[in-house]
């Protein structure tokens, strides 16, 4: 009996030591500073805004969709979320002519250089999805690991591609040289619930959003591509190049319903009145 009463205390022991280690150490995780700055990488002129809506909207109208990426500062770790358009469209007048004209005035390395952060202590580049506005200057991060949607991933493996993809962006990675991580579902980035990377599949096969528990300010969400401009969400607006129209519309009330539940701030990626709603560049938000 006073072997059997050792052993029950011993366990007992070890498991309340065990619950203690646990909470301390989840305390330590969750205790890590976090701080988010939005970067401009670049600016897409649609000339038909209809090419936006598969229910024949927009008819006549034209906008110019912003194209934003994004530093998340995770104590001492850094998570560049989308590396907007390519670097050598800088200087460029943007061709009006086209369906799509692209623009980018400023690099991504000469922004974060105002906010004292090199390319080399970006530790994990996070893609919202695989098209050519979001993955133009994540060479200049090959040291990084890449973290994107496993779906996204295979795509950039495909012949014929899909719509938007442009696996040369990516060559580091498509060639083995550097790290890939490919997200199947959701996604703890740090491990302590704080930035979660969210499946939201329809725009493209791996689509994903960003959420950011920012602990003064309140959670961010950061939308990927789910939809391109807020009013899409309450008129259930898709556009014809998305991969599935079902998954696109589940993926749009899923981000909606995060959004209200935990009282997050919506920001549309490409949307100029959303983006916005965080501080400008250099500000940041805590």
């Amino acid at each position: 009996m006073k072997t059997l009463a050792t052993l029950s205390t011993l366990g007992a022991s070890v498991l309340a030591a065990g619950v203690a280690l646990f909470t301390l150490s989840g305390s330590a995780r969750a205790a890590a500073d976090l701080e988010l700055w939005r970067l401009d990488c670049g600016s897409i002129v649609v000339k038909d805004l209809s090419s936006f809506s598969d229910t024949f909207a927009y008819k006549g109208e034209s906008r110019t969709l912003t194209d934003s990426c994004y530093v998340i500062r995770h104590g001492a770790d850094y998570l560049l979320w989308d590396t907007g358009l390519p670097a050598a469209l800088i200087g460029k007048a943007p061709d009006l002519t086209q369906p799509l004209a692209p623009s980018l005035s400023v690099d991504i390395p000469t922004q974060l250089a105002k906010i004292g952060i090199k390319p080399d202590q970006i530790g994990i580049v996070g893609i919202s999805h695989n098209h050519f506005d979001h993955l133009g200057q994540a060479s200049t991060f090959a040291k990084a690991t890449m973290m994107i949607g496993a779906g996204d991933w295979e795509s950039l493996h495909e012949n014929p591609l899909p719509f938007g993809v442009m696996p040369a962006l990516v060559q580091p990675w498509m060639d083995g040289k550097a790290k890939i991580d490919p997200a199947s579902g959701d996604r703890d980035v740090f491990g302590d619930g704080s930035v979660m990377m969210l499946a939201m599949p329809g725009h493209t096969k791996g689509e994903t959003a960003l959420l950011v528990k920012l602990p003064q300010s309140g959670p961010v969400l950061l939308s990927g591509d789910v939809v391109h401009f807020e009013e899409q969400i309450g008129n259930n607006g898709v556009p014809p190049f998305n991969i599935d129209r079902a998954e696109s519309l589940a993926s749009m009330e899923r981000m909606n319903r995060i959004a209200k539940q935990l009282n997050a701030k919506l920001v549309v990626q490409h949307d100029a009145d959303d983006i916005g709603k965080l501080p400008a560049f250099p500000a940041s938000a805590r």
